[in-house]
């Protein structure tokens, strides 16, 4: 059996960011990592040890009011350890959940009642994806019929044999991590050019996220990131979200401050009213807060 990759933990001494964000800024896309809550045995990587207090101490630092909790592929469809975090802070906090083609509808209403707005499909990462692709669209369309959506992570290169079903779910599509766009590539590769397209319609929402899963390094500057997160904007600013990836799980060599990856707004987006769209209004709609 190979043995599974442990991964590094984020820096736990976050800095101050030089970049001041507007009340009630979300980070759309964390995880807790908390022994005791049981992992699938075929999975990519052991993750670092994260909790909601270390999460909450990152925000405190940063001035993020709301969080968005993302379910990680190691946990399967346990959706437990996101869950109980929310618990702990409903007020203030969503989850995006994993779960099969057979859920049923009363799960579907009790995930509702714990903060779950959406559910992840997870192409890139071994146990992300408990949902065969042709169960996809009626999957979709009952939690659509919920007001959730769906949330896709998959390799850029994928996205032209995606785009049939993108165009037609019965829900909104939410994207990880730039689609994780080579960005070496520039605006001009043929699937960037399908994702803006695909974002101009209106149904397609992109997460400004994880600069440092795009070929560019682990640490800044990335300024190749920069003309992607400009177009997507340029695109249309009202389906843009932002968010850490705290505490970057699959990461080996090096991780960056998670202020670092805060100020790459001040690249990306410039003005401030953009910002506020980014940071609050957009995601107090996708997710309902």
């Amino acid at each position: 059996m190979a043995t599974i990759p442990t991964c590094l933990p984020p820096v736990r001494e976050t800095r101050q960011a030089r970049l001041a964000v507007p009340a009630g800024s979300v980070d759309c896309h964390t995880h807790v990592f908390v022994d005791g809550y049981p992992m699938i045995a075929e999975r990519g990587y052991n993750p670092p040890q994260s909790t909601l207090d270390d999460m909450l101490a990152m925000h405190a630092k940063l001035g993020i009011e709301r969080v968005v909790f993302t379910q990680p592929s190691v946990y399967g469809t346990d959706n437990s350890a996101i869950l109980d975090a929310v618990s702990r802070i409903s007020d203030r906090a969503r989850a995006v959940v994993a779960v099969g083609g057979d859920v049923a509808d009363g799960e579907l209403e009790e995930l509702h009642g714990r903060g779950a707005r959406g559910i992840r499909l997870n192409l890139d990462n071994v146990g992300g994806m408990p949902v065969e692709m042709d169960e996809v669209p009626s999957l979709v369309k009952r939690i659509g019929a919920m007001g959730w959506h769906v949330e896709f992570l998959f390799a850029g290169h994928e996205l032209p044999g995606l785009l049939p079903l993108l165009r037609t779910l019965d829900a909104p599509v939410s994207i990880g991590h730039f689609a994780y766009m080579p960005a070496a590539e520039g605006v001009g590769y043929p699937p960037f050019q399908d994702l803006l397209s695909l974002v101009a319609v209106g149904n397609t929402w992109i997460k400004l996220s994880a600069p440092n899963r795009l070929g560019v390094g682990d640490l800044p500057p990335w300024p190749e990131v920069v003309p992607l997160a400009r177009a997507l904007i340029e695109a249309n600013p009202d389906r843009m979200l932002w968010a850490t990836d705290w505490p970057h799980p699959n990461k080996f060599e090096t991780q960056p401050n998670d202020a670092d990856l805060l100020e790459q707004l001040e690249l990306w987006a410039p003005d401030e009213e953009t910002r506020q769209r980014i940071l609050v209004d957009n995601p107090t709609e996708l997710y309902g807060f």
